[in-house]
């Protein structure tokens, strides 16, 4: 019987301390968060909450992120009017129409051949000086013609479907183009052989020097993109949406195979947004990932989170369903870990499938709202 008691006292004991860890836990999620900036909705126009009786600001929403290709000046002014600010996404490496005219822009793979898209994801070659121009005016037609408060980068790497819990990533690009700049910029000497052998010498003896070569072509992109800002919306800030893994995940994937050097583009960059889309990356039942993450974000760029700081990293973090899904139940956990420190602003993706999901809009809101200064 006395067993019987202690077991009974120890049960509530356990069940008493559960419930408070997990109030507490609820009680963090919907603090006031006076270093979070930004509250932002990503995939559009929320034109389903401008219906409501209240600007966007009074729903704790203060930035729209939205498609380059989906602005409009009444879009923009509307926005605008409502007192949020206004960020456009560009595709950068993505625009997989362009190889209808220009197949010698298509990556080539290890076998000196056309790497096929992986899983449907299809990117160009860095290194194609036609569609370098294209994009770049581009980029400026849009910051000439958009009142927009920054540009954020998307697809800015190489060759790639990592965006699932197992990621394709095939070795590109080894078309004659990207292997004479290699060996101009790099001064190293290639045998004249096909390219399903120099494949072979660039991934073996010459790996290091090919793979920090990839990463500054990609670089140098950023480079210029932000003296296109400079020239022509020099208050405008540069982002960039960027895979969340740590330099050390997928072996070493994110410089190796993706050719993100976030070190080097930080010259260039205001704004890193990191994509822990835990849902979809197999960590469904894990929404502490994204503080993980976006921790050794600030670690590795030196990024804290303070006033004044030029770098700033603002989260992207998953609530509609993409893949896995994610419960309305893990919203606020999701923003709590997504507005952490070093984080000074987050978004939510992704408007276009979230909208219809009331429930979690509205536990958005209320999130966003608690967190408002």
């Amino acid at each position: 019987m006395a067993k019987q008691t202690m077991r009974t006292i120890l049960s509530l004991i356990v069940i008493t301390t559960t419930t408070q860890l997990s109030l507490q836990s609820v009680n963090a999620q919907i603090e006031k968060r006076p270093h979070i900036k930004i509250r932002g909705v990503y995939g559009g126009v929320p034109t389903q909450l401008l219906k409501q009786n209240m600007t966007l600001p009074e729903l704790g929403i203060n930035a729209i992120f939205m498609g380059s290709g989906g602005l409009t000046q009444e879009r923009v002014a509307l926005l605008k009017k409502q007192g949020a600010k206004v960020f456009a996404e560009f595709n950068t490496l993505h625009v997989a129409n362009y190889l209808k005219e220009h197949p010698d822009a298509a990556p080539i793979g290890v076998d000196g051949k056309v790497c096929p898209a992986p899983q449907g994801w299809q990117g160009i070659c860095p290194t194609h000086p036609g569609y370098r121009k294209y994009r770049m005016d581009e980029f400026r037609r849009v910051l000439k013609k958009f009142e927009i408060d920054g540009i954020w980068l998307d697809y800015h790497h190489s060759h790639a479907s990592w965006e699932r819990a197992v990621p394709d990533m095939p070795e590109t690009c080894f078309c004659k183009r990207c292997l004479k700049q290699f060996q101009r910029e790099t001064k190293t000497k290639l045998p004249d052989v096909p390219a399903s052998e120099l494949s072979k010498q660039l991934l073996g003896k010459h790996k290091e020097t090919w793979v920090q070569w990839r990463c500054d072509v990609f670089t140098d992109w950023v480079r210029e993109f932000r003296s296109v800002i400079d020239e022509t919306r020099p208050q405008a800030l540069l982002g960039t949406f960027h895979c969340p893994w740590s330099d050390t995940d997928f072996n070493g994937a994110l410089k190796n195979k993706l050719a993100i050097d976030l070190k080097a583009q930080a010259k260039y960059m205001d704004v890193f947004s990191i994509m822990p889309y835990h849902a979809r990356f197999n960590h469904p039942h894990d929404p502490a990932w994204i503080s993980r993450q976006t921790a050794w974000l600030g670690k590795f760029l030196g990024i804290k989170g303070k006033p004044g700081e030029r770098h700033k990293i603002w989260p992207i973090v998953q609530l509609s369903d993409w893949g896995e899904s994610v419960a309305v139940e893990q919203v606020q956990l999701v923003l709590d870990h997504g507005t952490r420190l070093p984080a000074t602003g987050v978004m939510v993706f992704r408007w276009g499938s979230l909208h219809p999901q009331t429930d979690k809009v509205d536990a958005m809101i209320k999130s966003y709202q608690a967190l408002k200064p």
